[in-house]
């Protein structure tokens, strides 16, 4: 079999044993949108102290935002008088998990590490939230957001919304990472010979590997799945694949260059030495249950062989049509629009920040149509709006108009 045919077939497995589970993840990540909305999380990191810490962080834990998307949640929240603290917990909890990377983590990688991924993250957003709340103190004064004082959940199920999120803003933001992990997984899986790092490496050199991999490389948390899947069967130890898992969404360039320049020096140090710390003692955790089971290959091996081969089939056409339709829609939005105000906004990054700044910008009186462009990084607004105040209302939302 030619390394072409390999690389073909390794890429359909993974597609199709994520589909139906990543399908379903996406499914009851959008009735927590529909359900919940951001209301009740702008209101629950508007104080400070623990109880709002690990509120923050259970909030954060199911919403399937990458580390990209949640950077401008956190800036609004962070405007309106989000507490610091809160605001750490919240920020490194939310990528690093999500009910669709849960489910998608239990198709392809078992129920121990769709145990140990959400569980990860809850450690890693108290113990930041609560290091952070005692070393700087409670120097940022306390500030309740008003506007949410009177927040419920949403009674009405709307199935507009419910489709819209689920199915098409989540594979904006996932899509091409989801893509692009299964294709770097697959390249990891043919190119790489077989028991690679076994061979080549001491006890945990592979927890160091991992971290150096994870840390500076720009990975949802879904996208991470296969990629983790190809480097535990080179010869990762399942705990090196979780410190990967932690590590690879809650660390890239871009949130680490936002909680220096916006949370602070301290707080960046706090952030990066955590993630590593807890990642670390979770991967020789995980080992160490992982070998009282008797290094029970069933428990973190993929729950796809569950589901019959049409059955997944299926779910991988959908999903795969879903996705072109979703990034379509994306493209098919980028046309200019004539007379347009346009303003530059070089911290837009991804899909989330296109739907985020659009509805923002489209509740302003006198504004007729918004187009944002993620890859020029920049807004188009038509209409008669005041330029100063879509100024004021692009900060706002959380960004930085130049």
């Amino acid at each position: 079999m030619s390394i072409t045919i390999s690389f073909l077939k390794e890429i359909i497995y993974l597609w199709l044993e994520i589909s139906p589970y990543l399908l379903l993840g996406m499914a009851i990540s959008g009735l927590l949108h529909v359900f919940l909305g951001k209301e009740l999380i702008s209101r629950q990191l508007g104080r400070g102290g623990i109880g709002s810490v690990v509120k923050a962080t259970l909030l954060g834990i199911p919403l399937p935002v990458c580390s990209c998307g949640v950077i401008p949640i956190v800036r609004s929240l962070q405007k309106e008088g989000a507490h610091k603290s809160s605001v750490l917990a919240f920020l490194v909890a939310t990528p690093t998990t999500g009910v669709d990377s849960i489910f998608a983590t239990y198709s392809l990688l078992g129920p121990l590490f769709a145990i140990f991924r959400p569980l990860a993250a809850l450690i890693c957003g108290i113990t930041l939230g609560v290091l952070d709340y005692f070393i700087e103190g409670n120097k940022a004064e306390e500030k309740i957001m008003k506007k949410h004082e009177h927040v419920k959940l949403h009674p009405v199920f709307h199935w507009n919304e419910f489709i819209r999120y689920s199915f098409v803003e989540i594979l904006q933001d996932i899509g091409k990472p989801l893509i692009t992990g299964i294709l770097l997984g697959a390249a990891i899986a043919v190119f790489f010979p077989a028991e690679l790092f076994t061979r080549h490496t001491s006890m945990y050199l592979d927890f160091l590997a991992a971290l150096l991999l994870g840390i500076p490389l720009y990975v949802c948390a879904t996208g991470s799945i296969p990629v983790a899947v190809s480097l535990i069967a080179k010869g990762f130890s399942p705990g090196a694949g979780l410190i990967f898992l932690i590590a690879g969404p809650a660390t890239n360039a871009i949130t680490l260059a936002f909680v220096y320049s916006k949370l602070g020096k301290k707080s960046f140090y706090l952030y990066l030495i955590n993630i590593i710390v807890v990642s670390v003692v979770m991967g020789l955790i995980f080992n160490y249950i992982w070998n009282i089971f008797g290094a029970n290959i069933e428990l973190i091996s993929g729950a796809g062989k569950m589901l019959s081969f049409e059955f997944k089939l299926i779910s991988g056409v959908i999903l795969a049509m879903l996705t072109v339709n979703a990034l379509l829609r994306r493209k098919s939005c980028e046309i200019e629009i004539n007379d347009a105000y346009e303003v530059s906004v070089p911290n837009i990054d991804c899909g989330h920040c296109k739907i985020t700044l659009e509805a923002k910008l489209k509740e302003m009186p006198g504004v007729e149509k918004v187009f944002v462009d993620v890859e020029k990084k920049r807004v188009l607004i038509s209409g008669n709006a005041d330029k100063q105040l879509i100024r004021e209302k692009i900060k706002e939302a959380g960004y930085t108009p130049e």
